[in-house]
C-alpha cells in the first residue's frame, strides 16, 4: 500500500544533540529536483514526500492528493499532524489538497 501510494520518504532526523548542527531544522529538499518538500507521517506508520503548497482537487490527479490531518489526542491543542489519502468519497473540484511531490518532481539534469 505505501509503494502504491508513494509514502516512501525517510523519516526526518530527530534533532541533533549538538548545538552547532543546526541541518535538522532546515527545510527538506527532493534529492532529485532540489525542490522543498514537506515530509510527514501517514496514517499506517510511513512516511511521504508532500509539495510544500495546496491546490484545487481538480488539478491535482486522484492518486496523488493527501490531506494533512491532526490527530486528535485528550488535548485541545493539536499536537501531531499526519498525512492521509484522499480516497472514498472524491472532493469539491475547488476543495484544497495536498499534491504528493512526485506529481510535481522534474529531475535535474547534468550540464552536458
Amino acid at each position: 500500500m505505501a509503494e502504491a501510494d508513494g509514502a516512501t520518504a525517510a523519516p526526518r532526523p530527530d534533532p541533533d544533540p549538538d548545538p552547532d548542527d543546526v541541518t535538522w531544522i532546515e527545510p527538506p529538499h527532493c534529492p532529485e529536483c532540489s525542490a522543498l518538500v514537506r515530509i510527514c507521517p501517514t496514517n499506517y506508520d510511513r512516511w511521504v514526500s508532500l509539495a510544500v503548497v495546496e491546490l484545487p482537487a481538480k488539478d491535482v490527479p486522484e492518486a496523488f492528493r493527501w490531506r494533512l490531518t491532526r490527530l486528535p489526542g485528550r488535548s485541545p491543542i493539536p499536537a501531531d499532524i499526519v498525512a492521509v489519502r484522499v480516497r472514498g468519497i472524491d472532493p469539491l473540484p475547488s476543495e484544497p489538497v495536498v499534491p504528493a511531490h512526485r506529481m510535481m518532481c522534474i529531475p535535474e539534469r547534468g550540464e552536458p
